[in-house]
């Protein structure tokens, strides 16, 4: 049977890795909302013509994006090693009348890393893929803008169509990245509500009738934006 030593190492490390998962969950809630702030601030600047003002801020935002993203990776890294400690515990000799429950008090903690490292995944590509999508959108109006002051100037009709194209590409792209933004929340909730879960298992049952209406929800909110954006399209081309 396994010594009080060998007792107290099992506690500790069990103690190290929950410490571990709450400034994980603390991080990744805050990781969370600068990628909702990135784009929000994208949204509200997206009239503004100025260029100081917005490289600031959104250089400012980069940092920060790199500096949590670093430091949410190095606490998986010490995550994983303490998960890997526990594991080469369940193997020592002598505690193999406390394997079963060992084992199961492991597999809940790779549960919750895994939940963990996934969410962290999910919101950085969320990030990363507004950040892209905004750069895009800034070359094409600086395009416009040089193609309205070369040439289409005197043009009113040609002037009046390009405001209305850019109009009706800003509202489709910011219901695009509303709803890029809603998912990234959605699945961050969700993951924390499984880790919750894999600690309580009793309220697996109410977490899949939640899963259900959400996915009839998706369905209809698609269904909704679906004919909204072929509207915008044949006013568009009308």
């Amino acid at each position: 049977m396994a010594g009080i030593g060998s007792s107290n190492y099992w506690e500790d490390l069990r103690k190290q890795a929950r410490q571990l998962e709450n400034e994980l969950d603390l991080k990744l809630v805050s990781f969370s909302k600068l990628c909702t702030s990135y784009s929000s601030s994208r949204d509200g600047r997206r009239g503004d013509t100025s260029d100081t003002t917005p490289l600031l801020n959104n250089s400012t935002q980069d940092r920060m994006f790199d500096t949590m993203s670093v430091e949410i990776e190095q606490l998986l890294a010490k995550l994983t090693a303490v998960n890997d400690k526990m594991a080469e515990y369940t193997n020592t000799p002598g505690t193999a009348s406390l394997n079963a429950a060992l084992m199961h008090t492991l597999q809940r903690h790779r549960d919750i890393l895994q939940d963990y490292t996934h969410e962290f995944h999910k919101t950085k590509g969320n990030f990363l893929a507004i950040r892209e999508r905004e750069d895009l959108l800034g070359s094409v109006r600086k395009d416009i803008e040089t193609y309205k002051s070369g040439s289409g100037v005197n043009n009113r009709r040609t002037e009046l169509f390009l405001k209305e194209h850019e109009h009706l590409r800003n509202i489709a792209m910011a219901t695009k990245e509303n709803m890029t933004s809603q998912r990234g929340l959605l699945k961050s909730i969700q993951s924390r509500v499984n880790t919750l879960a894999n600690r309580f298992p009793t309220i697996n049952n109410l977490i899949q009738r939640i899963n259900l209406r959400k996915r009839r929800d998706s369905l209809i909110l698609g269904t909704v934006i679906g004919v909204c954006t072929i509207l915008l399209l044949l006013y568009a081309f009308h």
